[in-house]
Protein backbone atom coordinates (compact mmCIF):
# COMPACT_ATOMS: atom_id res chain seq x y z
CA UNK A 1 0.00 0.00 0.00
CA UNK A 2 1.57 3.19 -1.14
CA UNK A 3 -1.16 5.54 0.07
CA UNK A 4 -2.46 7.74 3.23
CA UNK A 5 -4.70 7.71 5.55
CA UNK A 6 -6.92 10.89 6.71
CA UNK A 7 -5.50 13.46 8.90
CA UNK A 8 -8.18 12.63 11.78
CA UNK A 9 -6.28 9.31 11.55
CA UNK A 10 -3.21 9.91 12.15
CA UNK A 11 -3.00 8.96 15.85
CA UNK A 12 -5.51 6.21 15.94
CA UNK A 13 -1.87 4.16 14.43
CA UNK A 14 0.10 1.69 16.91
CA UNK A 15 2.44 3.69 18.48
CA UNK A 16 1.83 6.59 16.65
CA UNK A 17 3.03 9.37 19.17
CA UNK A 18 5.14 7.24 21.49
CA UNK A 19 4.36 10.22 24.55
CA UNK A 20 3.00 7.25 27.23
CA UNK A 21 2.84 8.98 30.73
CA UNK A 22 2.60 12.51 29.70
CA UNK A 23 -0.34 14.56 30.17
CA UNK A 24 -0.90 15.66 26.12
CA UNK A 25 -0.24 11.91 25.43
CA UNK A 26 -3.44 10.78 27.17
CA UNK A 27 -5.39 13.69 25.88
CA UNK A 28 -4.31 13.08 21.92
CA UNK A 29 -4.42 9.29 22.25
CA UNK A 30 -7.85 9.43 23.68
CA UNK A 31 -9.41 11.93 21.62
CA UNK A 32 -12.12 11.11 19.01
CA UNK A 33 -10.46 13.83 16.39
CA UNK A 34 -6.47 14.22 17.03
CA UNK A 35 -5.94 16.88 14.48
CA UNK A 36 -9.16 19.19 16.42
CA UNK A 37 -7.36 18.19 19.69
CA UNK A 38 -3.61 19.08 18.36
CA UNK A 39 -5.28 22.59 16.64
CA UNK A 40 -6.93 23.27 20.06
CA UNK A 41 -3.61 23.21 21.71
CA UNK A 42 -1.69 25.09 19.30
CA UNK A 43 -1.69 29.14 20.00
CA UNK A 44 -3.42 31.66 18.60
CA UNK A 45 -1.42 34.95 19.29
CA UNK A 46 1.72 33.93 17.37
CA UNK A 47 0.52 35.18 13.46
CA UNK A 48 -2.02 36.76 11.97
CA UNK A 49 -5.17 35.06 9.84
CA UNK A 50 -7.61 35.35 7.41
CA UNK A 51 -9.54 32.76 6.18
CA UNK A 52 -11.68 31.87 3.06
CA UNK A 53 -9.69 34.34 0.56
CA UNK A 54 -10.44 32.92 -2.61
CA UNK A 55 -8.01 31.62 -5.24
CA UNK A 56 -10.92 31.15 -7.90
CA UNK A 57 -14.59 31.27 -8.48
CA UNK A 58 -15.31 28.19 -7.60
CA UNK A 59 -16.32 26.61 -4.15
CA UNK A 60 -13.21 25.18 -2.76
CA UNK A 61 -11.00 27.68 -4.35
CA UNK A 62 -10.14 29.18 -1.16
CA UNK A 63 -7.47 29.62 1.14
CA UNK A 64 -6.57 30.50 4.54
CA UNK A 65 -3.35 32.84 5.33
CA UNK A 66 -0.99 33.05 8.24
CA UNK A 67 0.93 36.05 8.28
CA UNK A 68 3.65 36.52 10.59
CA UNK A 69 3.30 38.84 13.83
CA UNK A 70 4.86 42.33 12.63
CA UNK A 71 7.70 41.78 15.60
CA UNK A 72 8.75 38.36 14.22
CA UNK A 73 11.45 38.56 11.92
CA UNK A 74 12.77 38.83 8.87
CA UNK A 75 10.92 42.36 8.06
CA UNK A 76 8.20 42.70 5.84
CA UNK A 77 8.63 41.98 2.32
CA UNK A 78 11.58 39.78 2.86
CA UNK A 79 9.61 37.19 4.02
CA UNK A 80 9.24 33.47 2.74
CA UNK A 81 5.75 32.37 1.23
CA UNK A 82 4.85 28.96 1.76
CA UNK A 83 1.83 27.20 0.04
CA UNK A 84 0.91 24.08 1.74
CA UNK A 85 -1.01 21.80 -0.06
CA UNK A 86 -2.64 18.81 2.90
CA UNK A 87 -2.74 15.14 2.02
CA UNK A 88 -5.71 12.87 2.42
CA UNK A 89 -5.73 10.80 -1.37
CA UNK A 90 -7.32 13.16 -3.26
CA UNK A 91 -10.58 12.20 -1.81
CA UNK A 92 -10.72 13.92 1.80
CA UNK A 93 -9.10 16.94 3.83
CA UNK A 94 -9.67 20.31 4.83
CA UNK A 95 -7.48 23.90 5.26
CA UNK A 96 -9.00 24.17 8.80
CA UNK A 97 -7.33 20.87 9.83
CA UNK A 98 -4.14 22.36 9.27
CA UNK A 99 -3.69 25.64 11.24
CA UNK A 100 -1.00 23.77 13.87
CA UNK A 101 1.20 23.76 10.30
CA UNK A 102 -0.40 27.35 9.54
CA UNK A 103 0.90 28.93 12.76
CA UNK A 104 4.81 26.60 12.94
CA UNK A 105 5.78 28.00 10.30
CA UNK A 106 4.21 31.95 10.47
CA UNK A 107 5.14 31.94 13.91
CA UNK A 108 8.94 31.80 12.52
CA UNK A 109 8.56 34.34 9.93
CA UNK A 110 7.11 32.86 6.76
CA UNK A 111 3.96 33.84 5.52
CA UNK A 112 1.76 30.53 4.92
CA UNK A 113 -0.94 29.75 2.12
CA UNK A 114 -3.30 26.74 3.23
CA UNK A 115 -5.81 26.15 0.08
CA UNK A 116 -8.46 23.85 -0.21
CA UNK A 117 -8.55 22.04 -3.84
CA UNK A 118 -10.97 19.94 -5.69
CA UNK A 119 -11.58 16.54 -3.91
CA UNK A 120 -12.23 12.73 -6.15
CA UNK A 121 -14.80 11.70 -6.78
CA UNK A 122 -16.19 15.02 -7.76
CA UNK A 123 -13.02 15.82 -9.82
CA UNK A 124 -10.45 13.80 -11.08
CA UNK A 125 -6.85 14.34 -12.28
CA UNK A 126 -5.95 16.94 -13.27
CA UNK A 127 -8.47 19.10 -11.54
CA UNK A 128 -6.95 18.93 -8.15
CA UNK A 129 -3.31 19.61 -9.64
CA UNK A 130 -4.71 22.70 -11.98
CA UNK A 131 -6.53 24.07 -8.50
CA UNK A 132 -3.07 23.77 -7.05
CA UNK A 133 -1.16 25.57 -9.81
CA UNK A 134 -4.20 28.43 -9.56
CA UNK A 135 -3.47 28.63 -5.73
CA UNK A 136 0.36 29.25 -6.36
CA UNK A 137 -0.51 31.56 -9.22
CA UNK A 138 -2.19 33.38 -6.76
CA UNK A 139 0.15 33.44 -4.38
CA UNK A 140 3.05 34.50 -6.47
CA UNK A 141 0.72 37.28 -7.63
CA UNK A 142 -0.08 38.49 -3.96
CA UNK A 143 3.39 37.50 -2.16
CA UNK A 144 4.55 41.59 -2.04
CA UNK A 145 0.60 42.47 -0.40
CA UNK A 146 0.94 39.74 2.08
CA UNK A 147 4.35 40.94 3.13
CA UNK A 148 6.51 38.32 1.19
CA UNK A 149 9.43 37.94 -1.16
CA UNK A 150 7.66 37.07 -4.35
CA UNK A 151 11.43 35.71 -5.29
CA UNK A 152 11.25 33.53 -2.31
CA UNK A 153 7.56 31.46 -2.69
CA UNK A 154 8.00 27.71 -2.51
CA UNK A 155 5.53 24.83 -2.70
CA UNK A 156 4.89 22.15 -0.15
CA UNK A 157 2.37 19.46 0.64
CA UNK A 158 2.25 15.86 2.93
CA UNK A 159 1.43 12.85 1.28
CA UNK A 160 -0.90 13.10 -1.37
CA UNK A 161 -0.58 17.03 -1.20
CA UNK A 162 3.09 16.66 -1.81
CA UNK A 163 2.30 15.22 -4.97
CA UNK A 164 -0.25 18.40 -5.78
CA UNK A 165 3.46 20.49 -5.13
CA UNK A 166 5.74 17.95 -6.88
CA UNK A 167 3.42 18.81 -9.97
CA UNK A 168 3.46 22.25 -9.94
CA UNK A 169 7.12 22.58 -8.93
CA UNK A 170 8.12 19.97 -12.19
CA UNK A 171 5.27 19.88 -14.54
CA UNK A 172 5.43 22.98 -16.48
CA UNK A 173 2.01 22.57 -17.95
CA UNK A 174 0.22 24.11 -14.66
CA UNK A 175 1.82 26.91 -14.21
CA UNK A 176 2.12 27.63 -17.95
CA UNK A 177 -1.43 27.51 -18.86
CA UNK A 178 -2.01 30.52 -16.40
CA UNK A 179 1.00 32.84 -17.57
CA UNK A 180 3.35 31.84 -15.16
CA UNK A 181 6.48 29.28 -14.36
CA UNK A 182 8.28 26.85 -12.01
CA UNK A 183 11.14 28.63 -12.72
CA UNK A 184 9.08 31.59 -10.43
CA UNK A 185 9.75 29.69 -7.11
CA UNK A 186 12.26 29.32 -5.30
CA UNK A 187 11.82 25.59 -4.59
CA UNK A 188 9.58 22.84 -3.06
CA UNK A 189 9.25 20.45 -0.02
CA UNK A 190 7.59 17.03 -0.04
CA UNK A 191 6.95 15.36 3.03
CA UNK A 192 6.27 11.40 2.20
CA UNK A 193 5.17 11.76 -1.05
CA UNK A 194 3.89 9.52 -3.78
CA UNK A 195 6.02 10.82 -6.80
CA UNK A 196 5.66 7.60 -9.20
CA UNK A 197 2.53 5.04 -8.33
CA UNK A 198 1.71 3.36 -11.28
CA UNK A 199 -0.05 0.77 -12.12
CA UNK A 200 -2.83 2.09 -9.31
CA UNK A 201 -3.99 -0.78 -6.83
CA UNK A 202 -5.62 1.61 -4.18
CA UNK A 203 -9.52 1.59 -4.93
CA UNK A 204 -9.49 5.28 -3.87
CA UNK A 205 -6.18 6.37 -6.39
CA UNK A 206 -7.91 4.10 -9.13
CA UNK A 207 -10.90 6.75 -9.12
CA UNK A 208 -9.05 9.99 -8.33
CA UNK A 209 -6.62 9.20 -11.35
CA UNK A 210 -9.33 7.19 -14.10
CA UNK A 211 -7.40 4.15 -13.61
CA UNK A 212 -6.89 2.56 -16.29
CA UNK A 213 -6.83 5.35 -18.27
CA UNK A 214 -4.05 7.34 -16.37
CA UNK A 215 -1.36 8.67 -18.61
CA UNK A 216 2.47 8.58 -17.27
CA UNK A 217 3.17 11.72 -17.27
CA UNK A 218 0.55 12.16 -14.50
CA UNK A 219 3.68 11.13 -12.45
CA UNK A 220 5.79 13.53 -11.07
CA UNK A 221 9.23 11.70 -11.54
CA UNK A 222 8.71 12.11 -14.92
CA UNK A 223 8.99 15.28 -14.84
CA UNK A 224 12.20 16.21 -13.57
CA UNK A 225 15.04 18.24 -15.38
CA UNK A 226 17.64 20.90 -14.95
CA UNK A 227 16.12 23.35 -14.68
CA UNK A 228 13.31 22.02 -11.84
CA UNK A 229 13.17 24.21 -8.45
CA UNK A 230 15.55 22.86 -5.71
CA UNK A 231 14.00 20.56 -3.11
CA UNK A 232 13.90 19.05 0.15
CA UNK A 233 12.47 15.82 0.45
CA UNK A 234 11.50 14.11 4.02
CA UNK A 235 10.06 11.02 4.88
CA UNK A 236 9.49 8.21 7.72
CA UNK A 237 12.22 5.53 6.64
CA UNK A 238 10.02 2.72 7.96
CA UNK A 239 6.50 4.28 6.04
CA UNK A 240 4.42 1.71 5.25
CA UNK A 241 1.99 3.41 3.01
CA UNK A 242 4.37 6.00 0.61
CA UNK A 243 7.35 3.44 0.36
CA UNK A 244 10.32 6.20 0.93
CA UNK A 245 12.26 3.96 -1.47
CA UNK A 246 10.21 3.91 -4.66
CA UNK A 247 9.50 7.57 -3.77
CA UNK A 248 11.44 10.26 -1.73
CA UNK A 249 14.66 8.34 -2.58
CA UNK A 250 14.08 7.81 -6.05
CA UNK A 251 12.57 11.23 -6.47
CA UNK A 252 15.99 12.38 -4.89
CA UNK A 253 18.37 10.16 -7.39
CA UNK A 254 16.41 11.69 -10.34
CA UNK A 255 16.71 15.23 -8.91
CA UNK A 256 20.62 14.56 -8.29
CA UNK A 257 20.95 12.89 -11.94
CA UNK A 258 19.76 16.62 -13.54
CA UNK A 259 22.12 18.52 -11.40
CA UNK A 260 19.09 19.94 -9.36
CA UNK A 261 20.13 20.86 -5.23
CA UNK A 262 18.25 18.22 -3.27
CA UNK A 263 18.13 17.61 0.68
CA UNK A 264 17.37 14.34 1.59
CA UNK A 265 15.97 13.97 5.27
CA UNK A 266 14.30 10.28 7.05
CA UNK A 267 13.12 9.93 10.54
CA UNK A 268 13.86 6.63 11.87
CA UNK A 269 10.99 7.73 14.77
CA UNK A 270 7.97 8.67 12.94
CA UNK A 271 5.65 7.02 10.58
CA UNK A 272 3.38 8.33 8.09
CA UNK A 273 1.38 10.47 9.55
CA UNK A 274 3.28 11.55 12.74
CA UNK A 275 5.74 13.42 10.06
CA UNK A 276 3.13 15.76 9.22
CA UNK A 277 1.76 15.54 12.77
CA UNK A 278 5.07 16.76 14.54
CA UNK A 279 4.75 20.19 13.20
CA UNK A 280 2.34 21.42 15.64
CA UNK A 281 4.57 23.44 18.58
CA UNK A 282 2.90 20.70 21.43
CA UNK A 283 4.73 18.05 20.08
CA UNK A 284 7.29 19.27 17.95
CA UNK A 285 10.29 17.61 19.93
CA UNK A 286 8.63 14.00 18.39
CA UNK A 287 10.62 11.94 16.01
CA UNK A 288 13.27 14.25 14.45
CA UNK A 289 12.44 17.16 14.75
CA UNK A 290 10.72 17.84 11.68
CA UNK A 291 10.87 21.76 11.81
CA UNK A 292 14.41 23.08 12.06
CA UNK A 293 15.26 21.32 8.42
CA UNK A 294 12.37 23.08 6.80
CA UNK A 295 13.43 26.35 8.92
CA UNK A 296 16.73 26.10 7.09
CA UNK A 297 15.41 25.31 3.43
CA UNK A 298 13.53 28.64 3.58
CA UNK A 299 16.26 30.62 4.80
CA UNK A 300 15.13 31.13 8.73
CA UNK A 301 17.09 28.83 10.56
CA UNK A 302 18.53 31.76 12.07
CA UNK A 303 15.23 32.63 13.53
CA UNK A 304 14.43 29.29 14.77
CA UNK A 305 17.60 29.09 16.28
CA UNK A 306 17.04 32.77 18.12
CA UNK A 307 13.83 31.31 19.57
CA UNK A 308 14.48 27.83 19.96
CA UNK A 309 12.38 24.69 18.75
CA UNK A 310 10.45 23.11 21.21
Amino acid sequence: MIFPTTPASFLRRRGAFALAGSGIAAALLSACSPVKVLNGLVPTDTYRFEGGVPYGPAPRQLLDAYRPLPSTPPERGARPLVVFFYGGTWTTGDRASYRFMGEALAAQGAVVLVPDYGLSPAFTYPAFVRDSALAVKWALDNAARLGADPRQVYVMGHSSGAYNAAMVALDARWLGELGASPRQLAGWIGLAGPYDFLPIGDPQVKVAFNWPGTPRDSQPLAHVTPASPRALLMAASKDDLVYPDRNTLRMAAALREAGVPVQVRLFDDLNHATLVGAFARPVRWLGGPVLPPVMDFLGLASVLSHKGAR
